[in-house]
């Protein structure tokens, strides 16, 4: 997936016509980042526990390449947030409603 990382003007207009209302896009748009965010996270954080050294000493700490490259590869990635917003303009995202009456 192509995405674009540099800072892009949206169209509210757009925004709003996917579910009527701009501020319930940037909520629904809000909620998938968090999701991406926490899945990346858990990622990286099972990857890298294989480095985990049980060692203090920070002198007996050695540079591991394949840790920095793995580290550099999810620095690359683009944020949640935008993958989430192109994930939302592109239709790719199902939102469902609780019932109110359910949550009460």
């Amino acid at each position: 997936m192509a995405i674009n990382a540099s800072i892009v003007t949206r169209d509210t207009d757009v925004l709003a016509a996917k579910t009527g209302n701009v501020y319930e896009s940037v909520f629904v748009v809000s909620k998938r980042a968090q999701q991406i965010a926490i899945k990346t996270k858990e990622e990286l954080t099972q990857k890298l526990s294989e480095f985990a050294s049980s060692v203090d000493n920070l002198e007996e700490i050695f540079e591991n390449r394949e840790q920095i490259e793995i580290s550099k590869f999810y620095e690359r990635q683009p944020k949640p947030t935008s993958v989430a917003l192109e994930e939302f303009l592109n239709d790719q995202l199902v939102v469902k409603y609780r019932d109110i009456e359910e949550s009460i």
